[in-house]
């Protein structure tokens, strides 16, 4: 089967790259595949970080692209759709996140010619910061595809809210294995500058405002001396208020702040040192930070919004709040480490979680579903 991808790939770097690379690698075992790249994916000032591409530094996959997609430049959209057609695919695969690209990807999913099936992969169809033309959007975009994959039953549902005659799949979002090998936690915690002994939990990943890294600040200061946190992420904004609750934390000495974007080859360092990871999100739909957690076997404490309670507490892989509060939060974070024997138990329940989220099962399930269509 020939299989275009068309979406961010190097060198555009964070989640969503990192998952088409994984994408690309496993469906090019077995068929031929080529990618589609954004030349322009957001302008500058809409971009809240800062930068959305790779440095020298990083070690993101540098997986061959054609970058052609110009998502403010309606005749480059023409060029890309005339790219794919004459690559001749038997199946298009767009990534889908935010409206911003509902205008460019559906024009281009409209333009391909019947013999070439059109599925989406939504990671969200209500976004998290929600705007008045959200909807109509949207729905334009849903209209121009042939069928949908959402990475948990959350967005199937958002889904039908808004196309109720959609055909979608739920298949779960596959581990990410490309981090590397687990560091002995001595080693780790000497590299990030840690007191060996204490119970580290992890907040990893951008920080945005609605994954409530102000909540596990205002928990983290109801725990004791024998704590501490491990911020790892670039804050998408300011992250004065943050600085602002750390000052001001009776465990300031124990919160260890590294505000810049994770190479790949860095991320097993904090998840090496770590006990715990803490997503105290206040929504989400799936996380690909609960990816590189079990990837790394590290449990987890998340509230209960979005696919998270099924993800985390249905496979018994973490415990989950059930309010993004603090109080509640710490609690959990005690309840883990003092019940005896519950450590172990959510270790072995991610390892059987990772026999199941494989890339190759994620890949068989696709093509299953868009042969279906």
């Amino acid at each position: 089967m020939r299989i275009a991808i068309l979406s961010c790939f190097h060198p555009y770097r964070g989640g969503i790259s990192q998952f088409n690379a994984c994408l690309y690698a496993e469906l090019g075992k077995q068929h031929e595949v080529k990618a589609f790249n954004f030349k322009r994916q957001y302008p500058d000032f809409l971009f809240p970080g800062k930068t959305q591409f790779v440095s020298e530094r990083d070690e993101a996959v540098a997986v061959p692209s054609d970058a052609l997609l110009d998502t403010v430049c309606p005749p480059s959209w023409g060029r890309t759709a005339r790219a794919i057609r004459a690559w001749k695919p038997d199946l298009l695969l767009l990534r889908y996140w935010m409206p911003w690209f509902a205008p460019s990807l559906g024009w281009v999913a409209r333009k391909m010619p019947s013999s070439c099936k059109v599925v989406a992969i939504l990671d969200n169809v209500i976004p998290h910061e929600r705007h008045f033309f959200d909807k109509p959007l949207t729905r334009w975009f849903l209209g121009g595809v042939d069928g949908c994959v959402t990475l948990c039953p959350e967005v199937g549902e958002d889904l039908l809210r808004w196309k109720g005659d959609a055909r979608y799949r739920v298949i779960p979002h596959p581990l990410y294995s490309h981090f590397g090998e687990k560091l002995p936690r001595s080693e780790a915690e000497r590299s990030l500058g840690l007191r060996p002994g204490r119970k580290n939990l992890l907040f990893f990943g951008l920080i945005r405002a609605y994954k409530g890294l102000d909540i596990l600040l205002d928990a983290f200061s109801l725990l004791p001396d024998d704590y501490q946190l491990i911020i790892a992420g670039e804050p998408y904004g300011s992250f004065d208020k943050y600085q602002a609750q750390i000052d001001a934390s009776p465990g300031k000495g124990r919160i260890f702040v590294f505000p810049d974007y994770v190479r790949d080859s860095e991320v097993k360092r904090f998840f090496s040192a770590a006990d715990l990871t803490v997503l105290p999100y206040r929504s989400a739909t799936q996380s690909g930070v609960s990816s590189v957690s079990y990837h790394f076997e590290v449990p987890m404490v998340v509230t209960d919004t979005g696919g998270l309670r099924e993800a985390v507490g249905g496979r018994g892989t973490g415990l989950v709040a059930s309010h993004p509060d603090p109080a509640e939060i710490a609690a959990l974070v005690q309840r883990y480490f003092s019940e005896p024997g519950l450590p172990q138990r959510c270790v072995e329940n991610i390892r059987r979680e990772r026999e199941r989220l494989s890339w190759e099962r994620f890949c068989e399930e696709l093509l299953i579903f868009a042969q279906a269509l």
